[in-house]
């Protein structure tokens, strides 16, 4: 075994129930906290692997970060790593719920009361207006709303130019909007839409 393994093993096993406990204590829900933990672990672990010096390809955060070892040098601080992104992964996802809240007033419809069926029935629909769009269409809508990626790293996922990107997001809101919009809210036959 290598020794970020090892280093791993030892960590979870001597302070895997302290780590959840703060994440607990952080989140207050014991599935996000078990998350948390996991995805901290994973994020911290991910970057102590391989040879020193070798820097991230194009799958990497950023072009000539450093990938760190643990074989040899074994970190002095390994649960502060984990103890940190545990905090920002928290805060990330705080701020994304945050946006949610600060607009989720703006809907027609609060959800409130809705059935089990009307739910299944709005997922069927924007999947179906999904397949209605064109293939780079759909990917900048889902890479966009559904993974929250931003212009540029839309662009950089695709290969194309954020104009590009731009104008499928454009194109794809117009035609999502015209495929979802209620019944009664569509313009009546033969009076122009507003």
């Amino acid at each position: 075994m290598v020794a970020w393994e090892d280093e791993l093993g030892e960590l979870m096993a001597t302070r895997g129930n302290a780590l959840v406990r703060y994440a607990y204590m952080l989140s207050g829900d014991r599935a996000l906290a078990e998350d948390l933990v996991q995805d901290a672990l994973v994020k911290v672990f991910s970057r102590l692997r391989g040879p020193a010096g070798r820097t991230r390809g194009p799958a990497g955060s950023a072009k000539g970060a450093r990938v760190h070892t643990l074989d040899g040098s074994p970190l002095d601080n390994t649960e502060g790593y984990v103890r940190r992104a545990i905090l920002t992964l928290f805060l990330d996802g705080y701020r994304k719920r945050q946006r949610w809240y600060d607009i989720k007033h703006l809907l027609a419809d609060d959800g409130v009361g809705r059935a089990a069926e009307a739910a299944a029935t709005a997922r069927v629909d924007v999947m179906s207006a999904l397949a209605r769009l064109g293939p780079r269409q759909r990917a900048c809508v889902v890479l966009r709303y559904f993974d929250d990626l931003t212009v540029p790293q839309i662009a950089d996922a695709l290969g194309t130019a954020q104009g590009t990107v731009k104008r499928y997001l454009s194109d794809a809101t117009d035609h999502l909007r015209d495929l979802l919009r209620p019944d009664d809210l569509r313009p009546a036959e033969g009076r122009a839409a507003r």
